[in-house]
């Protein structure tokens, strides 16, 4: 299933292919970790225990993050010690840390995650549960997004917080459609059978655009970076600057 979002910046869609179809959230969740954690009023420079295990939506069940499926193992380097939550919270979106992600949301609490959600005006989306919370998920328990909605929660967001989101180290689907160099907020999220992107794109020449894409299918081989739905993902980001003039026209 491929479902794609184009919109120039802040007005309504020019493309959309299944925008409300569900898709698995994977790693697109961490973006509303992260601004439920700036509108908490918490003490970003507050420093939190570095630990891996997290109590699971289900009764008093665990879970643990594993570091074979983390993308930054910077985090599991301060396990026993301590980090800023500022710190974590950038390494969620710019490395797409796992384990940095479970830590800020036990601080920040899942209620406030759901209210970024409400307040974006998300009607298919959702991330109930943590990263590898799979007690919570074998109950039917998912984080679900759909590209209508991963657009308007970049829409929503605080400048400072969508600036957050330029410093995304994975150039790969989206990014990789772009010319070298262009301007973009994004994150993206990656796992067998799926790979979505979400982002802003800042042409020098034309206004800014959102693009959301999501693909769930056979294509998604889970890899970071070899992976023919990424490649996929990169000729639709190619294709859409192409038309860049025509879509923010």
């Amino acid at each position: 299933m491929l479902s794609v979002v184009v919109a120039p910046w802040r007005r309504a869609p020019v493309v959309a292919r299944n925008p409300d179809v569900p898709h698995d959230a994977a790693s697109t969740m961490k973006v509303a970790v992260l601004a439920a954690l700036h509108r908490s009023g918490i003490d970003l420079d507050a420093h939190v225990p570095v630990v891996n295990r997290f109590t699971s939506l289900i009764g008093s069940a665990t879970y643990a993050n594993s570091l074979a499926y983390d993308s930054d193992p910077a985090p599991w380097e301060l396990l026993g010690a301590t980090a800023s939550l500022r710190w974590l919270a950038g390494r969620m979106v710019t490395y797409s840390s796992n384990l940095a992600t479970n830590l800020c949301l036990a601080e920040v609490g899942h209620d406030a995650v759901a209210r970024v959600w409400c307040r974006a005006g998300a009607s298919g989306s959702a991330s109930p549960r943590g990263i590898e919370d799979y007690p919570a998920r074998a109950v039917g328990v998912h984080n679900q997004v759909t590209a209508g909605d991963l657009v308007r929660l970049l829409e929503s967001l605080e400048p400072e917080v969508l600036g957050q989101l330029e410093g995304n180290v994975h150039r790969v689907d989206v990014a990789a459609g772009l010319p070298p160099g262009t301007r973009l907020a994004s994150k993206n999220g990656w796992f067998p059978g799926l790979r979505h992107c979400a982002a802003v794109v800042y042409p020098q020449d034309a206004e800014p655009y959102a693009i959301a894409v999501c693909y769930s299918g056979p294509l998604a081989n889970g890899h970071d970076v070899d992976d023919p739905a990424a490649r996929l993902l990169a000729r639709i980001s190619a294709r859409v600057w192409t038309d860049r003039h025509t879509v923010v026209g």
